[in-house]
């Protein structure tokens, strides 16, 4: 494909400007102590231990041992790139000496390990040089979450190339911009020889948004063989649907996708690319319409599941993805700039405070994977020195980057897009404002004007919130102002500011209840944008605190069952007046109208970002009073049967899934994964294993859930090289069947077990829905 120059000069032109978060300091509030709790945890992080992969793939001496997790099996520097990216981010939001020195630290080592390699590579890849070297003669072994045989490499780097990218942009770092540039020549002779199908299939494997990056660089240099590149990364398996306004993200990995639309989006911008753009609107739409919840979070277990049935997100302990979340703010605020509209603030306005910030702990600073939905359950909090998952690297950067949308400028014209205490420094302008509030405690904002000469004039667009449950009142220096030019997104008012004006907002907020987008009967309530969240039960929970374990980030206590919690008997419409607000305590209110068994109780509610350690509701099972006991009985039933099992399960892995299946380190031959619905699978003509693990002393059988198909099939079950049970097709009565095998007692003091499923003969084995370790009853 060739590219012209013109397409770089010839670039979308922003419709406004972000502000650098250099211009933009936080004040107290809760966004600031969540900055300040990032900053300390960034300087927990052991950065020679974040190195040590990168320096063992370079061939040059480690100073430490590399970080335990997902750092050493497999996904080896992953972290290192998002570190820069947040240390960038950090450095740039508060001028901190100790970040910046962090910062310069990483970079001049990652530039030693870039000489050494001698080829402009960085990467913890282990053994990368010889996959790489695979890859760049045509031998490519591509699924979903590996690429010859390794966790995700390309995903992997694309780390690195973010890192790098974010400490140029964002600090201006020559050195850092240098080693981007190798390594993005580096990409291009790594595919130079391929073919486009070739590249194709090489993107099936997870690649994080490379597209993107690679675009970026092309802007940075303003050289078209970069956007060649950047085009080439991009996977049509998943563009094409977009462009003809088809959702075919059912049963997809959810975070795989959603960097590829944020290179998308790069290349629409820079090559003027409506068809592209086009696409990524849609994109945007279906995701936060028909698939995102209250919290504005989305994916069940990582994937994308039906837009017409939400009952596994409802049932899971594998809510909404923090890293989605991350990756769905980017992508609107890129939106955004382009095509300002009220929509994309709601949506960012919403993500930020109740998901982004309810995902980091208020005291140790730990960082959520899975933000379950669940009645009745909890989370799980990352611990520094343990925990490298990817909601880690994201979560590392969130909350360095609160000042990034808060303002908006074009030209004279200044835009308060959201409601977070902070000064601003206009430069262009020269003009100070500072934004002062307790929101959304009190349901209001102040500005105050420094004008740096003696007055200076322009427009203030204030942003009006779709959750306005009136018109907002306006006062500038005390006194009602009456709005001349009002649209339905904005307030703007054009004066002549001097040192000192103040302008005061009332944002009045109602409580209201959102449905799930399934239209099922699960309700969460809000106040304004914010999702409120009941806490339940006082028992202590295990494991509040991950270790360094693969699934440590999966909250893996106690289920309780729907029936023993509470049902909202109300008609939907009536939902909003069964809640009061609670006099003594700001931003808490009681919730009656509950039903729990034969009782009638209250229960309190408050801003879900403040509660943690704790199990908690915040979408509630509503019935009128005639539907009660028939809904009551019916979660009963659909919810026994899998609640014993999962009390006797240590141990299980859903096939075809992306991230259990790395957890449990599989190896396979001649497999192959796929989906159809909502139900993942994985089948061999070869063979494929895990490593799980049970409880010592523990008599264990092996449960298998397949799919029983018309065509024959057979499977042979090992355990530790075993031969423990044989699977038959049973033509007769096809569909989802189970079986339990019982493991030699010789395995009882094992504290894991290989468990390997093959083909029996000529034949395939069958697709295999899921495998747990169980207790044998």
């Amino acid at each position: 494909m060739v590219v012209c120059a013109t397409e770089l000069s010839a670039q979308t032109k922003p419709a406004l400007s972000y502000f650098d978060l250099q211009d933009v300091r936080l004040l107290s509030g809760p966004f600031k102590h969540a900055e300040d709790l990032d900053l300390n945890y960034l300087l927990e992080l052991d950065a020679d231990r974040l190195l040590a992969p990168f320096l063992r793939e370079a061939g040059l001496p480690q100073k430490k041992e590399s970080y335990t997790n997902w750092e050493n099996t497999g996904l080896d520097g992953h972290i290192g790139g998002h570190y820069i990216s947040a240390l960038a981010h950090m450095y740039a939001a508060t001028d901190d000496v100790q970040i910046k020195k962090r910062l310069d630290y990483m970079l001049s080592t990652l530039k030693q390990c870039q000489e050494a390699n001698g080829n402009g590579y960085i990467g913890g890849v282990p053994g990368g040089q010889v996959i790489w070297e695979e890859i760049r003669q045509g031998n490519i072994q591509a699924g979903g979450f590996n690429l010859n045989n390794k966790w995700v490499p390309l995903y992997n780097i694309h780390k690195t190339y973010a890192g790098l990218r974010d400490a140029y942009l964002l600090t201006g770092n020559e050195e850092a911009k240098d080693m981007l540039i190798k390594m993005t020549d580096w990409a291009i002779r790594l595919v130079q020889h391929l073919s486009d199908q070739q590249i194709q299939d090489m993107l099936r494997s997870e690649h994080g948004g490379l597209n993107e990056t690679f675009a970026d660089v092309a802007a940075i240099t303003q050289n078209p063989a970069y956007l060649t590149l950047a085009r080439q990364f991009s996977h049509q398996e998943i563009l094409d649907p977009l462009i003809h306004h088809q959702d075919k993200l059912t049963g997809k990995h959810a975070n795989t996708q959603i960097p590829k639309v944020l290179g998308f989006k790069r290349i629409a911008d820079i090559a003027q690319d409506e068809t592209w753009e086009d696409a990524v609107r849609f994109f945007w739409e279906i995701v936060v319409s028909q698939r995102s919840i209250s919290i504005g979070g989305n994916s069940v277990s990582e994937h994308f599941n039906p837009t017409d049935d939400f009952s596994k997100m409802v049932h899971s302990i594998e809510g909404p993805e923090t890293c989605n979340t991350y990756n769905m703010l980017r992508l609107t605020k890129m939106l955004h700039q382009t095509n300002p509209q009220g929509k994309y603030l709601d949506y960012y306005e919403r993500s930020l405070y109740n998901h982004i910030l309810s995902s980091q702990h208020p005291e140790h600073g730990g960082f959520v994977y899975f933000t379950q939905i669940r009645p009745g359950h909890y989370r799980v909090y990352s611990q520094p020195q343990t925990s490298m998952w990817c909601c880690v690297g994201s979560g590392i950067e969130n909350h360095a980057k609160y000042g990034e949308m808060i303002y908006a400028h074009q030209d004279d014209q200044l835009y308060v897009n959201l409601f977070i205490p902070s000064r601003l420094n206009w430069h262009e302008q020269g003009v100070e404002v500072i934004q002062e509030n307790n929101f959304p405690e009190q349901a209001s904002t102040s500005l105050i004007i420094h004008p740096k000469q003696k007055s200076s004039t322009f427009t203030l667009h204030i942003r009006k919130p779709i959750w306005l449950s009136e018109a907002p009142t306006v006062r500038i220096n005390g006194q009602i102002y009456q709005i001349k030019k009002e649209e339905r997104d904005i307030l703007s008012i054009t004066r002549k500011w001097k040192k000192g004006d103040r302008v005061d907002i009332q944002l009045p907020m109602a409580i209201r209840a959102e449905q799930l987008p399934d239209r099922s009967n699960y309700y969460s309530l809000l106040y304004g944008p914010i999702v409120l969240a009941a806490r339940i039960a006082t028992e202590t929970l295990p494991d509040l605190l991950a270790d360094d374990s693969r699934m440590g980030h999966v909250a893996k206590g106690k289920q309780i069952p729907s029936s023993d919690l509470p049902i909202l008997t109300s008609e939907p419409s009536a939902i909003p007046q069964l809640v009061k607000p609670i006099a003594s305590k700001p931003l808490h209110f009681s919730l009656s109208g509950l039903r729990l068994g034969k009782d009638n109780v209250n229960m309190e509610l408050e801003p879900f970002y403040q509660v943690h350690d704790s199990r908690y509701i915040i979408y509630w099972p509503q019935a009128t009073e005639k539907q009660l006991t028939e809904i009551q009985e019916k979660m009963e039933r659909d919810e026994l049967e899998s609640l014993q099992l999962n009390a006797l399960t240590m141990d299980k892995v859903v096939c075809g899934e992306q991230q259990p299946e790395s957890d449990h380190f599989i190896q396979q031959q001649n497999s192959v994964s796929g989906v159809f619905d909502d139900t993942r699978w994985r089948e061999a003509d070869g063979w494929f294993s895990y490593i799980m693990k049970k409880e010592r002393n523990t008599t264990t059988d092996v449960y298998i859930k397949y799919l029983d198909e018309q065509e024959p099939r057979a499977t042979e079950v090992w355990v530790n090289d075993l031969l423990v049970g044989t699977l038959s097709t049973v033509s007769s009565a096809p569909g989802m069947k189970t079986v339990r095998f019982s493991c030699a007692q010789e395995l009882l003091t094992a504290p894991q077990l290989n468990i390997k499923t093959s083909g029996s003969g000529q034949n395939k084995s069958h697709k295999i829905l899921e495998i747990r370790l169980v207790k044998r009853q």
